[in-house]
């Protein structure tokens, strides 16, 4: 299907602001890649991880989406699924919705071309009073990452705050103009007036003269009714990470996404309360690299670690990497298509689950591992998928708790504002019990997403006939076979000089960034300019990925078979192009931006 966008847009060319010094130098990291599809359909863009690593700090992962569809998935039949945000249709965009007529095109993916019908509260489309909130938000995560930067001459209380709780020495001048904007940096505050004046000493490092960032989470209003535990989760992430591993896991988990548009996820999911939004986004750092180590086990290792696995001397092992193995040799889950709206879809076979067949370490590794793929098919205006729960022959063997609970927490807290839509398919009345324990456990947005579909005509109002595959009724002949891992399909990945020279590259960049934020919060204000500084950098961190990427991340099914391509260009129907005799997407024209086009 091709979604196709108005062909004028203009953009500038950016330069990038001086690089000021931070307190907490980094070292490593990864890029971002040139081409994107652009579906005129809505949003923002994907985060994917990458690794920071300051001076002398040992080196750490961090990362990160497909919500409750993945525990509607498990329960359903214990498959898995990605993040992707909600993202409500818009029908005055011109559409064709058919397989062969859909152009991969070459649009530019760039962050410095706006795409057209990008939603509300993403990069570009922020009100002023969102944009402050943005800027708070990041002024609280620097704080948290030990990164201050203090202005030669002046500074406010809310930067005398931020120095003190790094663990920096606080400037002592302070101007009126100033002043006047302290409440919106001070985010550790519970309220205004909330606290004594020993706290407030306490807080801004008056008294003790060097606070820390875990003696102020004390005056943040957390979470009363934490249902994931994250508010735990995000004391023992301050208490017990680094500034500098927090903000390696962050910047890993940026990948190929914008900056900005990763905050604004978890401000949306926490409704742009700052305290709350830096709990979830602290705790899903705790998650990626305490918890699940995506990117520097399961990201990184991929599927022919787990084929060596297989064979390996040790039970253990062996077990782990056979149970991986045999649930994407199956086809538990899989990723094919678009929608109407231009958004991926997951296809979750229910009826291939079996509690008990895999162990629970596995199911967890292959859910993350699926979702994680599924990040890199993520382009704007597009960040949202439509997972779809295939029941047929569903029956309560299929039925397993323990990961659907596990998704639930993983996706409703770790892959905020990700899921488009949850289709579920030709569901069995035994489903009914099912669904009611279920949908207690999901959050009411959430659930609100989900739509029983019972029957081909009814799954066409959501993914066009040609491109539904046989299997779910649809005219598309295409089914699912696992290709294997070829033996050396990573050696790439022991090119350790060219990797470290990228990720030196990135860490500039990165640097760069977090200089231009510093300048953003210190100045207070929302300009345009300040904002379009942001996206050149944003722009440079996502090309820098795409060259980073196939160091860092081992080659997937989807990489093998096309979907993936070069650079990260996409290709959702590669198969069927050469079927259909259609070129591949190397030797498809490629559209031009010139500087006319650009804005």
């Amino acid at each position: 299907m091709f979604l196709r966008v108005p062909a004028a847009r203009r953009t500038t060319t950016l330069p990038s602001t001086a690089l000021k010094k931070a307190s907490h130098p980094l070292r490593q990291l990864s890029a971002k890649s040139p081409h994107r599809i652009t579906f005129s359909r809505s949003p923002p863009r994907v985060y994917n991880s990458l690794d920071i690593t300051a001076p002398g700090v040992a080196k750490r992962s961090g990362t990160g989406f497909f919500t409750v569809a993945v525990v509607f998935g498990i329960a359903v039949g214990g498959a898995l699924l990605y993040p992707l945000t909600r993202h409500a249709p818009q029908p005055d965009i011109e559409r064709q919705v058919t397989a062969q007529s859909f152009e991969y095109a070459h649009l530019t993916d760039s962050y410095l071309v706006m795409a057209p019908n990008v939603p509300p509260g993403r990069p570009g489309t922020l009100t002023p009073e969102q944009e402050a909130k943005l800027r708070d938000f990041w002024a609280a995560t620097m704080r948290v990452f030990g990164v201050y930067e203090s202005p030669a001459d002046t500074v406010n209380e809310s930067e005398t705050n931020l120095a003190a709780t790094a663990g920096a020495e606080p400037p002592a001048t302070v101007t009126k103009d100033k002043e006047k904007k302290k409440s919106k940096l001070n985010v550790f505050r519970r309220n205004k007036g909330d606290k004594s004046d020993k706290d407030s000493e306490t807080a801004s490092g008056t008294s003790s003269g060097t606070a820390t960032p875990a003696d102020s989470i004390s005056h943040m209003s957390l979470e009363e009714n934490d249902k994931h535990g994250q508010t735990k989760d995000f004391r023992a992430a301050i208490a017990n990470i680094s500034p500098e591993d927090l903000r390696a896991a962050f910047w890993g988990m940026v990948k190929h996404d914008h900056p900005d548009g990763l905050l604004l996820r978890f401000l949306r999911a926490r409704k742009w309360d700052i305290d709350r939004a830096l709990v979830m986004m602290v705790s899903t750092m705790h998650w990626r690299m305490i918890d699940m180590h995506v990117d520097d086990a399961i990201m990184q290792k991929g599927e022919l670690a787990a084929l060596e696995d297989s064979k390996s001397d040790d039970p253990k092992t062996k077990k782990e990497g056979e149970d991986f193995l045999a649930q994407i040799r199956m086809g538990k889950s899989f990723l094919h298509g678009l929608d109407k709206e231009g958004r991926p879809c997951c296809v979750v076979r229910a009826r291939l689950h079996r509690q008990g067949e895999q162990s629970e370490a596995s199911v967890e590794r292959y859910t993350v591992y699926t979702i994680e793929t599924a990040r890199m098919l993520l382009r704007p205006p597009v960040d949202t998928a439509t997972i779809i729960f295939d029941m047929t022959n569903f029956s309560m063997a299929n039925m397993d708790y323990a990961p659907v609970k596990f998704m639930i927490k993983c996706f409703e807290a770790n892959y905020p504002e990700s899921l488009g839509a949850v289709l579920v398919y030709k569901a069995p009345w035994v489903f009914n019990a099912v669904w009611s324990l279920i949908r207690g456990w999901l959050d009411p947005v959430v659930a609100g997403k989900v739509h029983f579909v019972k029957n081909p005509d009814e799954l066409e109002n959501f993914i066009p006939r040609t491109q539904m595959p046989a299997e779910l009724g649809g005219d598309e002949k295409w089914e699912y076979t696992y290709e294997e891992p070829p033996a050396g399909e990573n050696d790439v990945m022991k090119d350790e000089a060219t990797r470290d020279s990228i990720q030196t590259d990135r860490t500039d960049i990165i640097k760069k960034y977090e200089s231009a934020v510093l300048d953003w919060i210190h100045a207070a204000d929302v300009s345009e300019e300040r904002r379009k500084e942001r996206d050149t950098l944003a722009e440079e961190l996502r090309q820098n990925y795409w060259k980073l990427d196939p160091y860092i991340r081992a080659r997937s099914f989807y990489d093998r078979i096309g979907v993936i391509g070069q650079g990260g260009k996409l290709d959702f129907y590669p198969a069927q192009k050469k079927e259909n005799g259609a070129p591949p997407v190397e030797a498809q024209k490629v559209v031009q931006t010139s500087q006319d086009d650009l804005d």
